[in-house]
């Protein structure tokens, strides 16, 4: 059985299903934004789909992945809404990508483990591709040191949207994000600790600015796989199916899993026409 690669539309998720609750609030005279969530609800899901998909990536990569997912979710919860962001993060050692993708309006995030076919480079390297609204696709892309996705996330604020961003860990699963604005007092951010992060509400003046919803979600249903076959099947079925009856063909975004059988491509082909 042939095993592809495909880019689906994103199916946007029910808006009745739960979800992780991300506040965001403006700490005034401090002039800062902090975006704060637990994540325990989050981090199952992912591990469910691991299980449902069969994937095993290491321990180690699992627990890097576990931090950039917590990253990306903050950094999109204090972004505009009509963003769709992607990030990659290449690390040399251990020599592994972790991508994750999401939608602000609709709240879905997702991802993988790459720990096969990374290529070695000198440096690590983090990318982020942003699309708003109707605007051109912007990609950044800036190198960083060590082992930890958040500082690869810090860099890049720091390199590419040229202000101070830090993340905290508070508990087990618990994480803050907290990024400069104009007139920031800066002294005061670099001087943050997790502790003083968690009794923010005790020292300083908040105003809750946004709840937002996120929840683990690709989209990649079977139907869209089949939609995304469907313009090499009605050219040459060969080039898919070969002598098999039976195709793999695995989302790129979250590396779920979809059999395709050639009778049901063809079925498929057939009643789009």
């Amino acid at each position: 059985m042939a095993t592809l690669y495909a880019m689906p539309e994103i199916t946007p998720p029910n808006p009745a299903d739960p979800g992780l609750e991300v506040r965001t609030y403006f700490v005034r005279h401090r002039n800062v934004m902090v975006a704060r969530a637990e994540f325990s609800e989050l981090f199952v899901d992912y591990y469910l789909h691991l299980g449902a998909q069969r994937m095993k990536p290491s321990a180690e990569s699992a627990a890097m992945f576990k931090r950039a997912l917590a990253g990306f979710v903050l950094h999109g919860a204090s972004r505009p809404w009509n963003e769709l962001t992607a990030w990659t993060i290449n690390f040399q050692s251990p020599l592994v990508n972790l991508f994750l993708a999401g939608d602000n309006e609709t709240g879905a995030v997702t991802g993988q483990v790459f720990e096969e076919g990374v290529k070695e480079l000198p440096e690590n390297l983090f990318y982020a591709d942003v699309v708003r609204g109707q605007q051109p696709k912007r990609r950044s892309a800036v190198t960083f040191a060590g082992n930890d996705p958040l500082v690869a996330v810090e860099n890049f604020y720091a390199q590419s949207e040229q202000r101070a961003a830090r993340y905290f860990q508070l508990g087990e699963e618990e994480f803050a994000l907290v990024t400069e604005h104009p007139d920031c007092d800066l002294a005061w951010l670099r001087g943050l600790t997790p502790s003083a992060v968690r009794d923010l509400e005790k020292t300083e003046t908040l105003v809750l600015m946004e709840r937002r919803i996120c929840r683990w979600h690709c989209g990649c249903t079977h139907a869209r796989m089949m939609e995304v076959l469907a313009p090499t099947m009605r050219q040459d079925p060969t080039v898919l199916f070969g002598d098999a009856e039976k195709l793999e063909i695995r989302c790129p975004r979250c590396g779920a899993r979809h059999a395709v059988t050639r009778e049901a491509m063809e079925g498929f082909v057939a009643s789009a026409k």
